[in-house]
């Protein structure tokens, strides 16, 4: 495959990232896409030409911690790839320039390449009292999203905050907190929701864009299927626990202490769509419910006032009843056992006694 100059793959090269740590990013890409065969080659292609989209991030009422979750993407690291990926223009926090030299690389951005930059959204975006909440360089944030936002390619909600409002938004929602699908109508938007988002579906959804000319697919919700197709449950690795009865019932009990089931101290994973079992944090290593603290649901609407108490499991789940019963679910388990071993030993008595007869 031929290397295009000015491509992303050439910038990558002259930084010094190999071929082969090239290819694992793109295998990376691949599996996170869930592409068939061939992906992989299909993305190194497309970034062997592709030259770096541009790229704003706007940070509005947040934490910052979705920035926090991209400056430590890994395989390789964010230095090597996603910076090198993107042609990042603004973004408050990483930006050299400061003050009025900032405000002019976002307003020269929205002017020169309108309709052709991404915009990546970070926190809510107050509406009370005209947006007075939060205001950046003198201008309310609902105007700068307006702008921005308005005139982008594609705008990318990262978080909770920048998908539904998150904490900012919680009830009684003091500034009118909202997040970018309701202040700024009309636009290419996708969400990716979490406290915080993992970079790694940033990332995927940036790939996805330039390997095959389109954004990826998405639920009713605007999120990405490869991202959040799947419930946490299904691919937990304490599902078998679950399905077995066995349940943690105090934190630091044996149960516990062997990996068991968190459903009984409110892991919200059985109403939760997102791959973070298959793309975990710290380089990889670990999620949230590994490390033995169960899901908060923060990839769900409106999640701390529809997710709390966090550790009070769930009642009811649409479409996995058998939740409502987890407290009889083990003693049923052990029983419909112990009943089918007392059913076996009669049919095995029957048999046997039936072969003794046929026999005289």
């Amino acid at each position: 495959m031929g290397e295009a100059s000015g491509s992303i793959y050439d910038s990558l090269r002259k930084k010094g990232v190999s071929r082969r740590d090239f290819m694992k990013f793109c295998s990376l890409m691949a599996a996170t896409l869930a592409l068939p065969v061939g992906g992989a080659a299909k993305i190194a292609e497309a970034l062997e030409k592709a030259q770096k989209p541009t790229l704003v991030w706007l940070e509005f009422q947040d934490c910052a911690g979705n920035t926090e979750s991209f400056l430590r993407a890994s395989d390789p690291t964010v230095a090597q790839i996603v910076l090198d990926l993107l042609s990042v223009n603004y973004h408050e926090t990483i930006m050299a320039p400061a003050g009025k030299q900032a405000e002019k690389s976002l307003a020269d951005t929205v002017k020169n390449q309108k309709g052709k930059y991404l915009v990546v959204v970070e926190g809510a975006i107050p509406l009370k009292d005209g947006g007075v909440y939060c205001t950046v360089g003198g201008r309310a944030a609902i105007d700068i999203a307006r702008e921005v936002c308005g005139n982008a390619l594609a705008t990318i909600a990262m978080g909770a905050c920048a998908w539904d409002g998150g904490i900012p938004a919680a009830a009684p929602n003091p500034t009118g907190a909202v997040g970018v699908k309701d202040a700024v109508k009309g636009i290419t938007l996708i969400n990716l929701p979490g406290c915080p988002a993992n970079v790694v579906n940033l990332t995927g959804t940036v790939v996805h864009y330039l390997t095959f000319g389109s954004l990826p697919l998405t639920d009713s919700m605007g999120r990405p299927l490869f991202a959040y197709g799947r419930r946490i449950h299904d691919d937990c690795e304490r599902r078998a626990h679950y399905d077995a009865g066995r349940y943690v019932r105090e934190w630091g009990d044996e149960g516990h202490r062997k990996g068991w089931c968190l459903y009984q101290m409110g892991c919200k994973g059985p109403e939760t769509f997102k791959n973070c079992p298959a793309q975990r944090w710290n380089q990889g290593t670990s999620w949230p419910v590994e490390a033995g603290h169960g899901c908060i649901g923060c990839a769900s609407p409106h999640f701390w006032d529809t997710m709390t108490p966090f550790y009070k499991r769930l009642e009811n789940v649409p479409g996995f009843g058998v939740e409502a019963t987890a407290d009889k679910f083990g003693a049923g388990l052990a029983a419909a056992t112990a009943a089918g071993l007392i059913v076996h030993r009669i049919a095995r008595a029957a048999k046997k006694k039936s072969s003794e007869e046929e026999g005289k």
